[in-house]
C-alpha cells in the first residue's frame, strides 16, 4: 500500500454496534497512514464494543456520538459533518442500521447524517449468517444498491457466535483496499486485463529446480492498480509469497509451460495483456523422477535443456491480439536491449528495468519503449509506479480494444 494514495480525502467513518468494531481500529490506522483524514461517528451501541477515546486516539479527531453535540455550530452535526466528507463509510454496518438506511430513518446522529449527506455512501455489513440471509435484510441490501450505496462484502467464515457462514465483516486490510479502489480513477472501466507475475520454477527433480529472484511485487502492484482502475483482472502468478490483490482473480502456476497454457486459455477474453512475469527461457528435457543423489566419485549431473514457449511473443502473434505490454529485466545496456526486445516480440509497448536493482525491493525505475521512442519514469515505490504505468497504458489503448 502506497502511503499517500488517499491524501486529501476526508472520510466520515460511522460505527454501529457489533463485535466487528475491533476491526475498525486497524482500519482507521490504515486510512490515516494512507493520508486520509478520518472523522469517527459512533452509535450508542458501538460505544459498548469500543470506546470513543480509543477511536479519537487513532483518528486524531474528536469522536461524535450525539446529534446534540455542542461542539458543532448550531448543533447541526448531521449537516456539518457530511458536507466536508468525500464519502461516508459505515463499518461495521449492523442489520438494524442497514434497515434504517433502506427506509430513510433518521433517529440518531449517524442515520440522520447519512440521510442528509451529499456524498457517496459505502457500507460494510457485519452480522450473524442467519441475520444476513434473512429475506428482510436481503431486501434492504437490494434497496441500498438500487439507491447507489456501495455494499462492501460481507465475507464468509467463522463468526463470533461460533457459527460459520456469510455475514462476517471484511478484514480491515480488505476494507481498506475496497475504499481505495472506490476512489481510484476508472481509467480501465469495462476492460479485461490478463497479467502474469512472479518467477517460474522449472524442476530438475522432485525437490530442486531452476528459478530466479523475481518477487512478483511489480506484477501484483500492477494487478491491484488495474483493478482499482476499473478493470476485470485475471492474474496468472508464479510461485510467490504475496497476498492476492482485492477484487483480482488469481491463478497459480509453477512452470513456464503451465503459465503459457494458462495465458493462451484465457487470452481470448482479454483486452489487455501485461507480461510482467520473469519466465525461465529453458527447462530440462526430462526432470528426474527421484531426487538426484551425489555419486561416489562426486561426478556432476548433466542435463539436456529445451526452450520454453515465449508467452509474450505467442500472444502478440495471435490473429486478433489484445493490447500487449511486455516487461524486460536486464542487467545492463537497458536502452539497447529494451527496444531490441520490443521489436523482436512485436509489441506496441515494452517496460524495461534493471533486474538486479529491483528484484525483491519495494521501489523501481523503468523506461517505456515504443515505436515513437523511449520515456523514462522517475523511481518510485512499486504501488505508485503501478498506478502511473496503468495510466500510461490506458492512454495508449486503441479504440478497437474497447470491446473485443
Amino acid at each position: 500500500m502506497a502511503t499517500a494514495e488517499l491524501a486529501g480525502k476526508h472520510l466520515v467513518l460511522g460505527m454501529t454496534g457489533g463485535i466487528a468494531c475491533y476491526k475498525i481500529a486497524e482500519l482507521t490506522r490504515l486510512l490515516t497512514k494512507a493520508g486520509a483524514t478520518v472523522q469517527v461517528v459512533m452509535t450508542d451501541a458501538a460505544t459498548q464494543f469500543i470506546t470513543p477515546v480509543t477511536m479519537q486516539a487513532l483518528s486524531g479527531r474528536p469522536v461524535y456520538t450525539s446529534q446534540w453535540d455542542a461542539r458543532v455550530p448550531n448543533n447541526m452535526a448531521h449537516i456539518d459533518l457530511s458536507r466536508e466528507a468525500d464519502a461516508i463509510v459505515i463499518a461495521p454496518a449492523s442489520t438494524d442500521f442497514l434497515a434504517k438506511l433502506a427506509h430513510g430513518m433518521a433517529d440518531d446522529l449517524l442515520s440522520t447524517l447519512c440521510v442528509a449527506r451529499d456524498c457517496p455512501l459505502l457500507v460494510v455489513p457485519a452480522m450473524n449468517r442467519q441475520m444476513w440471509q434473512h429475506p428482510a435484510t436481503q431486501r434492504n441490501v437490494a434497496q441500498l444498491r438500487a439507491d447507489g450505496v456501495q455494499v462492501l462484502g460481507p465475507d464468509s467464515g467463522p463468526q463470533a457466535c461460533g457459527e460459520v457462514g456469510d455475514g462476517r465483516m471484511l478484514e480491515a486490510a480488505a476494507t481498506y483496499e475496497a475504499i481505495a479502489s472506490f476512489f481510484a480513477p476508472k481509467l480501465l472501466a469495462g476492460r479485461r486485463v490478463l497479467l502474469t507475475a512472479g518467477p517460474t520454477f522449472e524442476p530438475l527433480d522432485p525437490v530442486r529446480g531452476i528459478t530466479n529472484r523475481s518477487s512478483g511485487k511489480m506484477g501484483f502492484a500492477l494487478a491491484r492498480a488495474a483493478q482499482q482502475a476499473g478493470a476485470e483482472v485475471h492474474l496468472v502468478a508464479g510461485p510467490v509469497a504475496l497476498e492476492t490483490p482485492w477484487g483480482v482473480f488469481r491463478q497459480d502456476v509453477q512452470t513456464a509451460q503451465q503459465m503459457h497454457d494458462a495465458v493462451m486459455h484465457a487470452v481470448a477474453d482479454a483486452d489487455i495483456f501485461i507480461g510482467v512475469a520473469a519466465v525461465a527461457d529453458w527447462r530440462v528435457d526430462h526432470a528426474s523422477e527421484h531426487k538426484i543423489k551425489k555419486t561416489a566419485d562426486r561426478a556432476l549431473p548433466s542435463f539436456a535443456f529445451v526452450e520454453n514457449p515465449d508467452i509474450l511473443a505467442s500472444v502478440a502473434k495471435l490473429p486478433h491480439p489484445p493490447f500487449a505490454v511486455g516487461f524486460a529485466a536486464e542487467s545492463g545496456d537497458l536502452e539497447v536491449h529494451g527496444e531490441e526486445k520490443r521489436v523482436r516480440k512485436n509489441v506496441p509497448l515494452l517496460i524495461g528495468n534493471l533486474g538486479p536493482l529491483t528484484f525483491g525491493l519495494d521501489d523501481n525505475e523503468v523506461i517505456l519503449f515504443e515505436a515513437g521512442g523511449a520515456t523514462k519514469l522517475p523511481r518510485a515505490d512499486k504501488q505508485t509506479l503501478a498506478r502511473a504505468l496503468i495510466a500510461e497504458i490506458a492512454k495508449r489503448l486503441p479504440d478497437t480494444s474497447l470491446i473485443r
